[in-house]
């Protein structure tokens, strides 16, 4: 096992971070999160035209870089640090791990290129009014045969429904658990743009009423499916949630460093001091967890499940712990509105709990090694 980046690895987080310090600094986030779309289509387009980053681990043979999952931690880790306001973790972690999966190479012809370059914006239907993340809480109905279904019901907390080409929905047979595609401006959907906490990152309630739906992958056979996709999300969540609590601990440091105090950096204060040095270990235990979950899916790793779990778990409550403790660090400024304290909290809070909590992941993760 070798967590160490060869120098394409590091070149790419080089090039990837020069990218989106120029495309995504916090006054875009700021104005971004405003809008409706949530996402800036012009940075969209130059993601997948100059740097080929939603290309990046799609297969080759159907229009991607065919890279692996440890690119892809390196590039999430970097948009994490800087909010980014995209559609790229429904799109390339959802939806085309979903594709991917699903074993339908004619699916994955039609719709695979148009993600990797750029023109699709997509996103997995997964989660119910109930918000339960296992393949039990999925209830939503399709009824139909062959080539042509209908789905009936509503789902909730959906990444981007509002702005996705293309819905992979989760819903239910005759035949059990099967996964569907769904055109976003099909008849029958209606989208509604949820008021949230975290308003960097969009979701809507997505209501199906007899719209019609085609079949991905076999019908009844989408419960593995669904699963993989779920753990590759995760893993590549925690990514994320890594770049944003490194951020916050870089930012509580510079703040201690040049924050004067009865005379002196508040820094030098044995408290402050704890508060950092905590953060670190934190921040450094978070990142080996996302690496590794990042190592097994790149070697096909039957400890996929487990790493995916422990990652998810760890990483989200280091990222909330941290971004909190970036706010006490800075005091009263950092309650302010105009700090950008606040928004790095309100994204840890929402990565918390989306894809399952901790204690969710916890109980899973006991589960898969048997306890």
């Amino acid at each position: 096992m070798n967590f160490t980046f060869t120098e394409e690895q590091e070149e790419l987080r080089r090039q990837v971070r020069r990218f989106l310090e120029d495309k995504s600094p916090m006054t875009e986030v700021r104005r971004l999160m405003e809008t409706p779309e949530g996402y800036d289509k012009g940075v969209w387009e130059q993601m997948a035209g100059q740097l080929g980053l939603q290309a990046l681990a799609i297969p080759e043979e159907y229009g991607g870089a065919g890279f692996s999952a440890v690119e892809q931690i390196v590039v999430l880790e970097e948009m994490g640090r800087v909010l980014l306001c995209a559609p790229y973790l429904s799109t390339v972690a959802l939806a085309a791990n979903a594709l991917i999966l699903s074993g339908d190479d004619a699916a994955k012809k039609e719709y695979l290129p148009g993600i990797a370059s750029g023109e699709i914006i997509a996103t997995l239907a997964y989660t119910e009014e109930s918000g339960r993340w296992d393949l039990d809480g999925v209830t939503l109905e399709a009824r139909g045969s062959g080539g042509s279904f209908t789905l009936d019901g509503t789902k909730m907390f959906v990444l981007d429904g509002n702005t996705a080409d293309l819905v992979l929905v989760a819903a239910r047979t005759g035949k059990g658990l099967s996964l569907f595609a769904v055109a976003g401006d099909a008849a029958g959907l209606e989208r509604e743009q949820l008021s949230t906490m975290d308003t960097t990152r969009k979701q809507s309630r997505l209501r199906f009423s007899s719209t019609a739906a085609r079949l991905v992958g076999e019908e009844g056979g989408a419960g593995s499916v669904l699963t993989g996709t779920l753990d590759r999300a995760a893993a590549a969540q925690a990514a994320e949630q890594v770049g944003g609590a490194q951020r916050c601990l870089d930012m509580a440091v510079e703040y201690a460093k040049t924050r004067i105090q009865f005379g002196r950096p508040i820094g030098s204060f044995q408290a402050i001091k704890h508060k950092c040095a905590n953060m670190l270990m934190e921040v450094e235990s978070a990142r080996s967890a996302a690496y590794y979950a990042g190592w097994t899916l790149a070697e096909d790793s039957d400890e996929v499940p487990v790493a995916a779990s422990l990652a998810k778990s760890y990483c989200s409550e280091a990222y909330f712990h941290t971004a909190a403790e970036n706010i006490q660090v800075h005091g009263g400024i950092g309650f302010t509105w105009e700090h950008d304290a606040h928004l790095y909290f309100k994204r840890a809070k929402s990565s918390e709990l989306y894809l399952g909590d901790p204690s969710y992941h916890r109980e899973l993760l006991a589960d898969r090694l048997g306890i």
